[in-house]
């Protein structure tokens, strides 16, 4: 049976979704659930089997929303430990780092922008991989000498660097200091 996860708490199969009447927060068309006209989670249909109607509407949508520059945070891993630590440790690591930068820059303009109540569920961040720990310490000196604000996280009590998140930027801001990493797979 095909199901979708409509937050972290519950999990609804599609086939037992009734609504008694429209609402505009929540509708259920062609095996999506779409939030708040938000976010949408797809199982087994595609986005091409969407009536017309639901694909103008969110269009229009996206087109008012969407900046000419989107705000994004980098958050860069390491690959060495993507191997060896258990991969929740590794996820964590990040967490760390990204609220630790959002929280040390928090009252920088572009962050509060990034973390406005009308953006907070349009946030954009990009997950890269280093391969280990020199060249993390390299990328940090190289983002330190181009003015990006960013943070090392730094497990304890082993004192290893694990993780660099920047704060948020406009992308064409910062995307030129990462173009020579991986994503995270």
């Amino acid at each position: 049976m095909a199901s979708a996860v409509a937050s972290a708490a519950f999990r609804l199969p599609l086939a037992t979704l009734r609504f008694s009447s429209p609402s505009p927060w929540t509708s259920l068309q062609h095996s999506t659930i779409w939030i708040r006209h938000l976010r949408s989670i797809t199982t087994a249909s595609s986005m091409s089997q969407l009536t017309s109607e639901t694909d103008a509407s969110r269009n229009d949508e996206n087109s008012a929303e969407k900046p000419d520059d989107v705000v994004v945070q980098y958050v860069v891993l390491r690959r060495d430990l993507i191997d060896s630590w258990p991969l929740g440790s590794v996820v964590t690591q990040g967490c760390h780092a990204s609220v630790a930068a959002i929280w040390s820059f928090k009252d920088d303009p572009v962050t509060l922008q990034y973390c406005d109540p009308q953006h907070i569920d349009s946030m954009h961040k990009v997950t890269l991989e280093v391969k280990g720990e020199t060249q993390m310490l390299n990328l940090s000196e190289k983002l330190k000498s181009g003015g990006i604000s960013h943070k090392v996280w730094m497990e304890q009590p082993e004192n290893v660097p694990t993780c660099i998140a920047t704060k948020p930027y406009p992308k064409s801001q910062v995307s030129p200091f990462f173009k020579k990493l991986k994503l995270c797979k």
